[in-house]
């Protein structure tokens, strides 16, 4: 069976799903519709906003779905006849009377090392956690969320400097690499998942605002320099100096103060406050010009 006599349907809806929709699209496979979440409003005017997958879909005239509930989608996956799956940061849970209708299934596309970090925030969760690796693994995707088994996992070390829009690029780029590797031999069934060791499961959870809050009084420095590189774009990290909540987004360690603007960590050392973003203006600027003065 050929990549081009083997249809699929995309899933995806963060921008991290865009980079493998073009890549299945650039490598010659036949998308045959793309299932994303509704548009949404999103930045400081709240404009409605479509998903890149989208924007990318329309551009290669590929069918666009956006259903509120996946049994909207079911009768137009039945008229396409036997297709394959492939879903990557989509954000729903795909319920199985869907999963049953791909030959051999959804592939899924997650960006950890497999049974670590179930969930829908794994590549800030290895920042958070110090982890000294993670990676991208391969999947079937099944009803259980992300416990489906794995045709493949690629690792990646970490150096602990990393930020999250760094490692969804490092992870994109891997990802896409071992999906095209793989994807002919899951296609033609000549390759089988092995299942996860469900006793060694770790889970993370959907971030909101709270997530962003830096507490000198209940985390370290080490902690809060960590969520500051996790966090970045959303939830961000809101540390209050004087009353004031300042974004902060670029910050360091370390046993003593360089500036008024750092402050004192329940273990001891300073978050040095390396650059922010002005209350009022939204612009990016360093601490070194903030604290010069900078007008709103």
């Amino acid at each position: 069976m050929t990549k081009k006599s083997h249809k699929i349907v995309f899933f995806g809806t963060d921008d991290f799903s865009a980079v493998f929709l073009g890549a299945l699209i650039d490598a010659g496979y036949p998308i045959v519709a793309v299932v994303t979440k509704p548009d949404s409003k999103k930045g400081r005017g709240q404009h409605l906003t479509e998903p890149l997958v989208k924007t990318i879909a329309k551009t290669h005239d590929i069918a666009v779905w956006q259903p509120q509930k996946l049994t909207e989608i079911r009768e137009p996956l039945t008229d396409i006849g036997p297709c394959a799956g492939v879903l990557v940061s989509y954000g729903k849970i795909i319920p199985e009377n869907i999963i049953d209708l791909f030959t051999p299934g959804i592939i899924n596309v997650h960006p950890s090392l497999l049974p670590r970090y179930r969930g829908p925030s794994p590549i800030e969760s290895a920042i958070l956690n110090g982890d000294p690796e993670t990676g991208v693994s391969i999947m079937q995707l099944v009803k259980a969320m992300d416990a489906g088994p794995v045709y493949s996992q690629t690792t990646l070390p970490l150096n602990g400097t990393e930020t999250k829009p760094e490692l969804y690029e490092k992870l994109g780029k891997i990802g896409v690499t071992e999906l095209l590797k793989v994807l002919p031999s899951i296609l033609n069934e000549n390759m089988r998942p092995t299942a996860q060791d469900n006793t060694k499961a770790t889970y993370c959870s959907l971030l909101t605002k709270h997530n962003g809050l830096l507490d000198p009084l209940q985390q370290s420095a080490t902690i809060a320099e960590r969520k500051i590189r996790a966090f970045i774009g959303y939830p961000k990290t809101r540390l209050v100096i004087d009353g004031a909540p300042l974004i902060v987004t670029k910050a360091h360690s370390a046993p003593a103060p360089s500036s008024q603007l750092d402050q004192k960590f329940i273990d001891g050392n300073y978050l040095i406050i390396d650059e922010l973003i002005a209350p009022t203006s939204g612009k990016s600027l360093t601490a070194e010009a903030f604290l010069r003065g900078y007008k709103h």
